[in-house]
């Protein structure tokens, strides 16, 4: 055989062998993305969803933040409210959205059909991949939370759903490839080299897989794209918010992570090392930041002005002073202001506006 055509002969059979592994990747892929259909609920989430979509009185608050606290009913939440007809379809961004858009009822029969997975009674098909998962996601989350009100981010319900969502890749690379993670990441000790494994192992990483999956669920663009590019080198914005906030939730844990990567990432959301450095000693705490003001606030201007001077300690005297009223006008607004919350006293009146972000 002519040395040509035998060169010719060896590049058909690689670039034949290139084919195969690519079909048989993509339909590895592809497999993987619908067992995801499948992904489940914490039970305990599913069953505190269900309880507060139950109660006589629904706080939409307390619903976003029973949604918020589970992966699989973000993503159920979000998807069903994605395929609302109206100008926001394909649009919702956040589970603030989702649940403004939903009546309680869809969430109660969404909530109640979700598979669930129980970390005592778990079965072989997802071991406890949920409950590692959930945690990893719950930390990044706060973490994000965090870094939000330290920088004066204001797409914070976004936030909270792409810091949650950021590693949804994962679970689809752990049913395409069974030697995943601990094969592919072998010895790599931070984020950055496992991200690194990956490429050179699989081709692809996690961060790319997550924004195909949400795009297929039909997620809006400035979702998927700050799941894809939350490990990128150079991410801005919201993308470089959640890269941070995985690295802390990793510093958090316990696991490695690089100083110098987190303080590069820091600056670019326009943090120093100071900044850094409380929001890292902050973690380990509950969170105390500001109130998300979820559900509209039932008060009038006005009776927000007096409500505020109430929760300063002010008596009916000094309020009427500092708003140019009477007395007995102070309190015609209170006795509304007790009446549109349900408060039966001033102190639940202010504890009421306080939890729900009003104040």
């Amino acid at each position: 055989m002519p040395p040509a055509a035998a060169s010719t002969e060896v590049t058909s059979s690689s670039a034949d062998v290139q084919r195969r592994h690519n079909e048989g990747h993509g339909r590895r892929l592809t497999a993987a993305f619908e067992a995801l259909e499948a992904f489940p609920a914490l039970a305990e989430s599913r069953n505190r969803l269900l309880r507060v979509v139950r109660q006589e009185r629904i706080s939409t608050g307390e619903v976003v933040a029973a949604v918020e606290s589970d992966v699989a009913l973000v993503i159920s939440v979000l998807r069903l409210g994605n395929q609302v007809e109206g100008k926001s379809r394909g649009k919702v961004e956040s589970v603030v959205q989702a649940v403004d858009l939903l009546s309680p009822e869809a969430v109660q029969a969404l909530a109640t059909r979700a598979r669930t997975f129980d970390f005592f009674e778990r079965s072989s098909v997802w071991d406890a991949a949920p409950e590692r998962f959930r945690l990893h996601g719950v930390a990044t989350q706060r973490a994000a939370d965090r870094l939000a009100t330290e920088a004066g981010y204001e797409d914070r319900d976004r936030l909270m759903v792409t810091a949650l969502l950021h590693d949804i890749g994962k679970l689809v690379l752990m049913h395409a490839y069974p030697g995943y993670p601990g094969q592919v990441h072998g010895n790599a000790r931070t984020p950055e080299e496992r991200i690194h494994r990956e490429r050179r192992e699989l081709g692809v990483d996690h961060a790319l897989v997550g924004g195909v999956l949400a795009r297929r669920w039909g997620l809006p663009k400035a979702v998927a794209s700050v799941i894809e590019r939350h490990h990128a080198d150079d991410a801005q914005g919201e993308a470089a918010f959640v890269r941070l906030a995985d690295m802390l939730a990793h510093y958090s844990q316990g696991s490695a992570v690089s100083p110098t990567e987190l303080l590069k990432c820091a600056r670019t959301i326009g943090l120093g090392p100071s900044e850094l450095r409380a929001v890292m000693y902050d973690l380990p705490y509950p969170t105390t930041g500001r109130t998300r003001q979820v559900d509209p606030c039932p008060l009038s201007g006005r009776e927000l002005e007096v409500l505020k001077r109430l929760a300063e300690g002010k008596v009916y005297k000094q309020i009427a002073l500092e708003l140019s009223l009477s007395t007995s006008t102070v309190r015609t607004h209170l006795h509304n202001i007790y009446g549109k919350l349900g408060a039966v006293d001033r102190a639940q009146a202010v504890l009421i506006a306080t939890e729900r972000g009003w104040l």
